[in-house]
């Protein structure tokens, strides 16, 4: 795997994928920067060694036309602040414009081109766009984990213009790393915790593990349709009816793959979904009609606890109760101090997954895990097993 180390970009401009496509508020300043903190030290690495730097990224959906509103002009100031260097800035991401704006960087500068979705054949993986954005550098570093999984002209089809000049920047290669830690070469034992509503939305990566791991906690809204399988009263708790076959054999496959299954066995349960709903602790299998369960109760964060300090490699993708609201983020927050209490004993712990991460976010764990991925729909496939285009492309 090349990574951005075996290069030295003494004299030479690295065109550095990037995923700036940030959150802005309506004055059009960025709200979370973590994206953008995250491609820092691969930018760093090129500058130090006397390279400049040119970046593409999308922002937002622009459908393949200019809108002003998405321009990425407007976080010029806080990407200037983050690396250090006064950022300059291209109207463009291809043409003459963004040429001559490159010929004209020196080394030790950055470059920020326009929205590479202004132009509908970014997403489309245009071959002609793809060579146009070839010229903007000597050597391709694919920076963007969040959109490895898109086979775009900036991720995929550019790489090929670079022959062995390309490589992974210091994120993504630390995401791979990261993903493979857990998939194949992570210590034993290995827990997975899966939680989120649906069993449907977390099948292939729930099929792709079995044979990984040791244990797998399930948690979160499908619990409820596991317990349903398995002849249990959920009340009025969220359940895929057409998918407690699967469960069932989900648990069938666990078993014959010597895999732990965990399921929730108490759950704080609510007469509405409602921060103020009335609550009661019920066993998960007699939930009362008219009630729901929200969150993991106390005896199931018990038996958690005991199976992830146990654990040497976790995976965390998904949280265990509605953490939105505050009475029923007590389980995920739990389920958070025993994985910082299992990381400060030395097992490594990867965090990834829309609604995990904001939890990790949202409670202050972000240092407490080995790793928080920055790619929602680009982790989910590799848990699948899918290879990344993006990857690939690098690979090849």
């Amino acid at each position: 795997m090349k990574t951005i180390d075996d290069f030295n970009f003494s004299d030479k401009k690295a065109l550095i994928r990037v995923d700036f496509n940030v959150p802005l508020n309506e004055e059009f300043k960025v709200t979370d920067a973590t994206r953008i903190e995250a491609a820092k030290p691969t930018i760093i690495k090129v500058l130090e060694d006397g390279g400049s730097a040119v970046l593409m990224s999308h922002l937002g959906r622009p459908k393949g036309q200019p809108n002003p509103d998405m321009s990425l002009k407007h976080i010029i100031d806080k990407v200037s602040e983050i690396i250090g260097v006064q950022v300059k800035f291209a109207e463009d991401c291809v043409g003459d414009v963004a040429e001559k704006a490159v010929a004209d960087l020196k080394p030790g500068e950055v470059l920020l081109l326009e929205n590479l979705r202004f132009h509908a054949e970014e997403e489309k993986g245009d071959e002609a766009f793809s060579e146009q954005l070839s010229k903007l550098g000597d050597i391709y570093v694919n920076d963007a984990f969040g959109t490895a999984h898109r086979a775009h002209a900036s991720t995929t089809i550019v790489a090929k213009y670079f022959g062995d000049n390309k490589c992974f920047g210091y994120l993504l290669a630390n995401e791979i790393e990261a993903i493979d830690k857990v998939l194949a070469s992570g210590e034993k034992p290995v827990t997975a915790i899966l939680g989120g509503s649906k069993v449907s939305s977390k099948i292939t990566i729930i099929e792709n593990i079995l044979d990984k791991v040791d244990n797998l906690i399930i948690g979160g809204g499908m619990t409820y349709t596991f317990v349903k399988a398995q002849g249990g009263k959920i009340g009025d708790s969220i359940c895929e009816d057409d998918k407690q076959d699967l469960a069932l054999s989900i648990l069938e496959k666990a078993k014959s793959k010597g895999v732990n299954i965990y399921l929730p066995v108490d759950v704080v349960a609510a007469d509405d979904f409602s921060n103020t709903a009335n609550t009661q602790v019920s066993a998960v299998d007699n939930i009362p009609d008219g009630w729901q369960g929200l969150d993991a109760g106390p005896k199931t964060l018990e038996n958690f606890k005991k199976v992830i300090l146990e654990s040497k490699t976790i995976l965390w993708n998904g949280p265990v109760g509605v953490f939105e609201m505050e009475s029923f983020a007590k389980g995920t927050i739990a389920i958070g101090n025993f994985i910082d209490e299992a990381t400060k004993n030395g097992a490594f712990s990867l965090v990834g997954g829309g609604d995990s991460v904001a939890a990790v976010k949202q409670f202050g764990f972000e240092d407490k895990v080995s790793y928080v991925s920055t790619g929602g729909g680009a982790m989910l496939e590799s848990l699948e097993g899918k290879t990344l285009p993006g990857i690939a492309a690098i690979l090849k």
